[in-house]
């Protein structure tokens, strides 16, 4: 392996080493509240634009329409969200305690991003975002996963 294979290698392992312990933290906060990370996201995304379609939510949390099928479902039963059917399709909705947990769980995992986040200034910051936006279009572009629009 040459000294550029080397590197490649050593970012990728890096990559991992800090999406784990991101992970990890986000998991650990939001088990407080009795969510999971796939919970939350449904949260933040559904929050954020309301009437989305099942299949709209799974390509945005890059997951399968059944993964997604399979969660809102348990969301439902717990109260979190709702169906609204319109036409041959249902729109999905946060509850009135869904919105409450949602308003109560995103500014306290927001500041936990700032903090994770806290020890690169704020050039840095957009360095790491440009090049993990160019690593994920790449990615995209190779196959090996859909590329996140807009970010």
């Amino acid at each position: 392996m040459d000294e550029r294979d080397d590197a490649a290698v050593v970012t990728w392992l890096r990559l991992a080493r800090v999406y784990h312990q991101i992970q990890q933290a986000a998991t650990a906060q939001l088990r407080q509240h009795g969510l999971t990370l796939a919970q939350f996201d449904v949260l933040a995304q559904i929050g954020a634009d309301e009437g989305l379609t099942q299949q709209e939510l799974a390509d945005r949390l890059l997951v399968t329409k059944g993964n997604i099928s399979q969660l809102v479902d348990r969301m439902a039963q717990a109260g979190l969200v709702e169906r609204l059917p319109e036409g041959r399709v249902c729109r999905l909705a946060l509850t009135c305690r869904g919105h409450a947990l949602r308003d109560e769980v995103l500014p306290v995992h927001e500041l936990l991003i700032t903090r994770q986040l806290s020890g690169l200034c704020r050039e840095d910051r957009e360095t790491l975002r440009r090049l993990l936006r160019d690593l994920d279009r790449t990615l995209g572009r190779a196959g090996q996963q859909p590329a996140v629009p807009g970010r």
